[in-house]
């Protein structure tokens, strides 16, 4: 099933997401199956669940836009553990769409997760793959990427976002 995108604005996009704690089943491997494809659809490199109105800690990443199954990564209850070095790069969002910033980040990211059986395991990304892991963890704990721009550049968003919301264009 592919699940529209919440858009900014959203309190769920702003409200930490419920920890995972049963895994196995039916409806987490339904959740995780139908959020990939809710990506694909969208065009999008990650997506995590409140992005698609569920407040659960479960993220999905495929940097290869479905040409190579093995780089699929689910991350269910993720934590940063480390990070190194800086990069500057575009970063956009499927729940801000319309709108790209360059935005600050580590470029070097190790994070901690369960995968859909439960089962721990760490993973290391570098420049594209670490900023993905930064950015839908950072859904996750119900922050968007533009809390990492500047004031005024946050401000001129918030009041383009105003300004479509009143068109009936955004939400």
């Amino acid at each position: 099933m592919i699940y529209p995108i919440v858009k900014y604005g959203n309190p769920v996009l702003e409200t930490p997401a419920e920890t995972v704690t049963e895994f196995d089943t039916p409806e987490l491997h339904k959740l995780i199956a139908d959020m990939f494809e809710s990506m694909y659809s969208a065009h999008g490199l990650g997506l995590a669940a409140p992005q698609i109105g569920i407040s659960r800690r479960v993220a999905v990443i495929d940097k290869s836009d479905r040409q190579n199954p093995a780089e699929k990564i689910v991350l269910i209850n993720p934590e940063i553990v480390r990070v190194e070095g800086k990069q500057t790069s575009e970063e956009g969002c499927l729940s801000v769409p319309g709108f790209r910033e360059q935005v600050p980040r580590p470029k070097r990211v190790t994070i901690r997760a369960q995968n859909a059986k439960g089962e721990w395991f760490e993973t290391t990304g570098e420049e594209l793959l670490a900023r993905a892991f930064l950015h839908e963890t950072d859904h996750l704990n119900g922050r968007l990427y533009i809390t990492h721009v500047s004031m005024l550049k946050r401000d001129l968003i918030r009041r383009k976002v105003r300004k479509l919301q009143k068109a009936g264009e955004w939400g």
